[in-house]
């Protein structure tokens, strides 16, 4: 399995508008993040985009390998992680794109969108179909088996997915007792580590590590981060050997 992250930051961006931080200033692209997305390649040729945030034309132009997508995974329907869906619209050429959420998330996008499901919709607009799914109810793309992980972002709940032997769980503040046996022997681990105080609805990255060592996965990679976090080069020195921060563009094989 081959997981391309295409955005590594937080909702703002980093840099973040306005702000002369030293990561916000930095000249290392690992501190250049988009917001947070990845691509996942299974073994078997099926491709799933997690999330559909603003950036998503400008990392599929950087990403440059234009291919159908089977499947859209949302975690949640907060703009920093849909706010792209409407440029799905190139992949429409390949068929109709299926997006699977919550039922929150599912009701906002058509709510958001609703001349995507208009009886007669404008020419050229994305012909989208939208599934919605439940923790602990796994479901199927193309013979691919998705497990959606109930995660509390604060007080919403939001959906991580495993797939194989990869987790990945965005936003994340905690995660409720019923859900630590879907992430027994997770070989690749992609989680949330927003900065290094506390916030009232994501990781920090003391809670990330805490996490991480509990779920005992072989690697662990930490997305989602705000400038916050660090530069890059000084954070990543600090983490144990299995735990890296990612940064967009990082390609990971599981």
């Amino acid at each position: 399995m081959k997981i391309t992250i295409l955005g590594s930051g937080t909702s703002t961006g980093v840099p973040q508008i306005g702000c002369k931080c030293e990561v916000c200033t930095s000249t290392d692209p690992r501190d250049c993040r988009m917001r947070a997305s990845a691509m996942v390649e299974t073994d078997e040729g099926v491709r799933l985009l997690i999330d559909c945030g603003p950036d998503f034309r400008e990392q599929m132009l950087r990403f440059d390998d234009f291919r159908p997508i089977d499947g859209v995974l949302l975690t949640h329907e907060h703009y920093d992680h849909v706010g792209g869906v409407d440029d799905l619209r190139p992949y429409c050429a390949y068929g109709d794109m299926m997006l699977y959420g919550d039922e929150l998330t599912v009701s906002a996008i058509r709510m958001r969108m609703p001349y995507c499901f208009r009886e007669n919709p404008y020419p050229g607009i994305p012909r989208i179909a939208l599934e919605a799914v439940s923790p602990h109810r796994a479901f199927e793309i193309k013979g691919v088996r998705v497990m959606p992980i109930q995660v509390m972002h604060g007080r919403l709940p939001i959906l991580g997915y495993r797939i194989g032997p990869l987790a990945y769980m965005t936003d994340l503040k905690s995660l409720p007792d019923s859900e630590w046996c879907l992430l027994e022997e997770v070989e690749c681990l992609i989680v949330n580590a927003l900065r290094m105080q506390a916030h009232d609805s994501h990781q920090n990255l003391d809670d990330a590590l805490k996490l991480a060592a509990r779920v005992g996965a072989k690697e662990t990679y930490f997305i989602h981060m705000s400038h916050q976090i660090g530069l890059h080069a000084e954070v990543s020195c600090a983490l144990p050997p299995h735990v890296h921060l990612t940064y967009d563009g990082m390609v990971i094989m599981c």
